[in-house]
């Protein structure tokens, strides 16, 4: 234990319009034994200050080149509010307390000197060390007599309240102690007095505000204290405000908040306190939440992630419930009807509300009734509303900084009025900071089967013993490389956040408290899992997966992680297209920085029964299902007008999903393509599907959609489709029609197509077919006047033209696209293709398989092939010396060519010929 060299005690006395210090008496500990005691007088000072010195400013007279005066976070209101709110951004008013008054506190009594003394030697990786521990023995010997008797005018706080006391709790006490002086006082009055005259909904008596905050070091293009410092919500009266401002400066040296410096470089005295107070936005009784103007867990730039819930914004921030998402695409903000690519409804378990008149406490904490609970708690519109600040709010920054500038964002909705505020706003530092040339990819194989899952945080993995935490006392028990299981975080458990290999939560959404600070540390995590302090043992080992797109998961015991980084600036550039095979709109985000073309198939079957589970008809019929399928479909569809509105939102959301993540690069949508018994399985299935022997070559692609029996579920498939090049304006998304055996079939759907909004050649539309049947290889020019391009789709086309079911286990060493037969085909459709002017590629695994394989296809002169993701670094390489071994076969035929008609012409006396 380390000894005190001095303490301070001061206590407080009330006035009516505030809260000044009694007097202090100063006692310091010499380096002899013997105890000398120094008085000093309440104003005095080591320092001189300007007697122009303002303590509080305006909002609206401060921006960000003010930030050493008033912090970051005052700075940024300032500035929102001189510059945005011309632009329709509205901000709520207030002033900001400067870094004067911070100075005026430590001035007295030497209180800088005595802080400077307690934190030099402090070690913030030790637990012990950062929260060090003094007994009453030591306080007795520094102050010269026992603690607990109280000094001369003070008022002392007691044995049992000082047993034990950290060094940051010793700083903060030292602070609240020595008070605000009467001119800083005197100021915060009149600033907050002035600001109730009339405010957002009440004059002319004492006003709601919120006292956060605001350090020099607070909320930088390159740091964030995010969280660090002491934030509360509504404050009302002058008594109230002034004390709640001197917590605020007492917090610059909350545990967290020291170590947190340590870590990022700055000095503890060179990081000064600062305060805003702005009015309240009356969110408790709508909603609030916090959006990012990219998706802070891919780094992707093209998206607005808003996330909300009812109540206060601590209830999103702080991780204490599962909020409600919302994605809008920010390059059709403004352009498109319906920009939004993604919708999810959280759990939202608790809210919090003001407390009534008259309660010691400002806010409390209610359940959310479950109808609440079950419903989006803000609209379609309230999104769109916030994502057009949001863009003018990032446009303002980048170019005051010169760079682009992704910005971090709270929000509320006053539930009194029904307007949308701008509350915070402050650089985003993780993602934001990473650069865009690295891919990053982590793959975790030989694992169990999940025993949970959760939103995934990063997209990383870990594996490593549980360490599970029910209340931040228990935080020093942190081992080094644990993975922490807890209920939720908050700013208190940074110290134990930074030693741990992962973090898994009960509660929480993507930005809340964990998931910020993980990201921040580079610690993957996976937040609301709901039962993750119950199911999960300490001691016990897990691996906890980030690397599958949204959704994380964790694995009982240890798995193969094998991370690789990449810089895409050194892969070789292909003249054939590399293009993407996806499925999951999840995962779409996470994979958009792969160096490819495009998506070359997206496996659309797979949007519906991931995302949506029913079967088309069923939610067209909802009559001619059991009332158990009723019920399930009813229960998914309860926040949409019909069923049919549900189905046509999730597919429009995940294609969506898909779209956006590579726009403009072309994403080429596969139309529907399930099997009946693929179709069966499906939510109400069974009363629609027929039950075939064969289901591979029966009732499946455009004969499907032509059919009596299917016609109005296609049609609603072409409506989703529709919506998401018509309304979210998302037209890279072409269309490809499978399993298409006559050009006649063809013509018939682009006619279906364009009776419902998908008219081929408008607004750049191109409409794809499957080259997967022998007809279309044989007929390929009467394809080709159909069609503005074509796919070979080499599982199919294998399996029919050598006649071997590709599910059949007993001929799968039959199935092989090598064979001749196949290999032949191939090369009739890519001939056949180019013959008409068409564009051809190729989709599936071989051509990352096997060398010779894309060897054989970049002789032919494909123009793409699409792989599924984990494939395509693999296939780069692959077809980069396919390529290279072409040119180079070229150029040798060529010379060998030219040395041929040299000696030919030499042989009849011709002049010589002159390469060019």
């Amino acid at each position: 234990m380390k000894l005190l060299s001095s303490i301070l005690f001061v206590g407080w006395v009330g006035r009516s319009n505030g809260f000044v210090p009694s007097k202090p008496s100063v006692w310091r500990l010499p380096s002899e034994t013997t105890i000398l005691s120094q008085k000093v007088e309440p104003d005095q000072k080591t320092s001189t200050s300007d007697s122009e010195t303002r303590y509080c400013i305006p909002l609206e007279d401060i921006g960000l080149d003010d930030l050493p005066k008033v912090g970051g976070k005052t700075a940024s209101l300032g500035e929102m509010i001189q510059q945005l709110t011309p632009l329709g951004v509205a901000v709520p008013g207030g002033f900001g307390v400067t870094s004067a008054a911070y100075d005026a506190v430590l001035d007295r009594f030497q209180l800088r000197e005595r802080l400077e003394l307690l934190l030099r030697d402090i070690d913030v990786n030790n637990l012990d060390d950062l929260a060090s521990e003094y007994s009453i023995l030591e306080l007795t010997i520094a102050c010269g007599q026992k603690a607990s008797v109280c000094l001369s005018g003070c008022i002392f706080l007691g044995v049992s309240s000082l047993q034990f006391l950290d060094r940051g709790r010793q700083a903060r006490l030292m602070i609240m102690n020595a008070g605000l002086p009467d001119e800083v006082i005197n100021e915060i009055e009149h600033a907050y007095s002035k600001m109730c005259v009339c405010n957002l909904h009440t004059c002319g008596k004492d006003c709601s505000v919120a006292v956060r905050s605001s350090a020099t070091a607070e909320d930088l293009p390159t740091a964030s204290f995010a969280g660090q410092q002491a934030s509360f919500l509504n404050v009302v009266g002058k008594h109230s405000v002034c004390n709640t401002v001197l917590e605020c400066l007492a917090s610059v040296f909350t545990d967290r908040a020291i170590a947190y410096r340590v870590h990022n470089g700055f000095g503890h005295m060179d990081v000064k306190g600062a305060v805003s107070v702005q009015l309240m936005v009356r969110s408790d009784l709508a909603s609030s939440g916090v959006a990012f103007t990219l998706d802070p867990d891919t780094g992707f730039r093209d998206a607005i992630v808003i996330t909300g819930s009812y109540g206060l914004g601590e209830s999103v921030v702080g991780g204490k419930v599962d909020p409600d998402e919302i994605q809008v695409f920010k390059p059709m903000i403004g352009k498109a009807e319906d920009p939004i690519i993604k919708r999810s409804i959280g759990r939202k378990q608790t809210k919090i509300v003001y407390t009534k008149d008259g309660s010691d406490k400002r806010t409390k904490t209610l359940l959310t009734p479950d109808a609440d609970a079950e419903k989006p708690c803000f609209t379609d519109e309230d999104a769109k509303t916030l994502a057009e600040w949001c863009v003018k709010i990032e446009n303002h920054y980048s170019k005051h900084h010169g760079h682009p500038t992704p910005m971090d964002i709270e929000w509320a909705k006053d539930g009194i009025t029904g307007e949308l505020y701008i509350v915070q706003a402050r650089p985003e530092t993780v993602r934001s900071a990473q650069k865009a040339n690295v891919l990053k990819h982590t793959q975790v194989t030989g694992h169990q089967k999940p025993m949970m899952e959760g939103s995934a945080i990063g997209s990383d993995a870990a594996s490593g013993l549980a360490r599970v935490i029910r209340d931040v006392s228990e935080i020093s028990t942190m081992k080094p490389g644990e993975i922490l299981v807890a209920d939720m975080t908050d700013p208190d458990w940074v110290p134990g956040l930074r030693m741990a290999a992962g973090v898994v939560t009960n509660r929480g959404g993507r930005t809340c408290h964990a998931a910020i600070v993980s990201r921040e540390l580079g610690v993957p995590c996976i937040v609301g899992t709901k039962d993750a302090t119950e199911k999960l043992k300490t001691g016990e080992r897990y691996t906890i997966d980030c690397s599958k797109g949204a959704t994380g998961y964790v694995y009982p015991g240890s798995a193969q992680i094998e991370r690789t980084s990449i810089d895409t600036d050194d892969l070789p550039k292909t003249k054939t297209e590399i293009k993407l095979i996806l499925g999951d709109p999840d995962a779409a985000l996470s994979l958009s920085g792969l160096p490819v073309d495009g998506v070359g198939l997206v496996r659309q079957e797979f949007v519906v029964a991931n995302h949506i589970g029913i079967h088309p008809k069923a939610v067209l019929h909802p009559e001619l299902v059991s009332p158990v399928e009723q019920e399930i479909i009813n229960e998914r569809a309860k926040n949409d007008a019909s069923p049919k509105a549900f189905f046509i939102r999730r597919l429009s959301e995940g294609i969506g999903s898909i779209a956006a993540a590579f726009y403009p690069r072309p994403v080429i949508v596969r139309l529907g393509d399930f099997k009946s018994n693929e179709y069966r399985r499906l939510v109400g299935g069974q009363n629609f599907e027929p039950v075939e022997e064969n289901p591979m070559i029966g009732f499946r692609g455009a004969s499907r959609y032509l059919s009596p029996e299917f016609k109005d579920a296609f049609v609603l498939e072409c409506e989703a489709l529709a919506h998401v090049r018509n309304k979210m304006g998302l037209t890279n998304v072409q269309l490809m029609v499978p399993f298409c055996r006559t050009p006649e079939e063809g013509k018939e759907v682009i006619k279906v197509l364009k009776e419902n909004g998908l008219e081929k050649g408008k607004d750049g539309l191109k409409v794809w077919v499957m080259c997967e049947l022998p007809s279309n290889v044989f007929a390929i020019d009467e394809f080709a006047k159909v069609f503005d391009g074509f796919s070979i789709g080499s599982n199919d086309l294998t399996q029919l033209t050598l006649g071997v079911d590709r599910d059949s286990g007993i001929l799968a060493n039959l199935f092989d696209e090598d064979n001749i037969a196949v290999k032949t085909a191939i090369s009739y459709a890519i001939k056949g293709a180019h013959r008409n002017g068409k564009e051809v590629g190729l989709c599936g695994q071989a051509p990352s398989d096997k060398p010779d394989f894309a060897e054989f296809l970049v002789d032919l002169g494909i123009d793409s092939i699409s792989l599924t993701p984990d494939s395509v670094l693999r296939a780069i390489d692959i077809v980069s010396k396919a390529e290279m071994k072409d040119s180079l076969a070229k150029e040798i035929d060529g010379a060998i060519s030219f040395e041929k008609a040299q000696e030919e012409a030499k042989g009849k006396g011709d002049a010589k010929i002159v390469g060019v």
